[in-house]
Parts: C-alpha cells; structure tokens; sequence
C-alpha cells in the first residue's frame, strides 16, 4: 500500500509542478509582450495640458465693501408657508408618508 500512496504523490507532485511552470510560461510570455508594446505609441483620451506659468501680480486684489451679489433668484422652499398654501401655493414636494404604528407592547 505504501507504493500506492509513493505513486499517487508523484503523480499530484508532478502535476502541481507541470501546472506551476505553465503558469511561469504564460508569465514570461505576457512580459516580453508588454515589453514590446512598450515602444508603440500609446494613445491618450486627452491630449496633455500645456498651461503657461503664471504671471506674478504685484498686489493681491482689492476687496470692495458689499461687493456684487448673485443676479439668480433665491431657491424656494419645498413647503410654503401656511399663509401661502392658502392662497393656493402648491408644495413642491408630495406630503411624507405617515409614521407606521404597531400597537403597544404588553407588559408582563
């Protein structure tokens, strides 16, 4: 029985082994692709940005008091106010969906 068992670990030995060096072969043949391709010229999805440096300013800029304000109105709010609902001003949103309620655990 022992050569049995002798020639059952050859054989996965050997097996393991001859899987192990295709798996170095196909390996190496991926390098020595990737190397060749290496000197092909690779396209980009964008051409490389060429900016110019810029220029140095004397002083920083100069901040006025109050300055400019946005020219877009302001966002309404989703739900108007109550005196606005009344005068039919619909909701931007739909109402929330009520609370789900079981009914009340039973003390023991």
């Amino acid at each position: 029985m022992a050569t049995d068992k002798q020639r059952s670990y050859r054989k996965d030995l050997l097996i393991a082994s001859a899987l192990f060096v295709g798996g170095l072969v196909i390996s190496g043949v991926s390098l020595v692709e990737i190397a060749a391709r290496q000197s092909e010229e690779v396209a980009q999805a964008t051409p490389p940005v060429q900016s110019s440096p810029p220029e140095p300013q004397a002083k920083p800029a100069e901040s006025k008091p109050g300055g400019e304000r946005p020219t877009t109105p302001a966002p309404e709010p989703a739900r108007p106010d109550p005196d606005a609902q009344k005068a039919g001003a619909q909701p931007a949103l739909p109402p929330a969906p009520a609370e789900k309620s079981a009914p009340p655990i039973q003390q023991k």
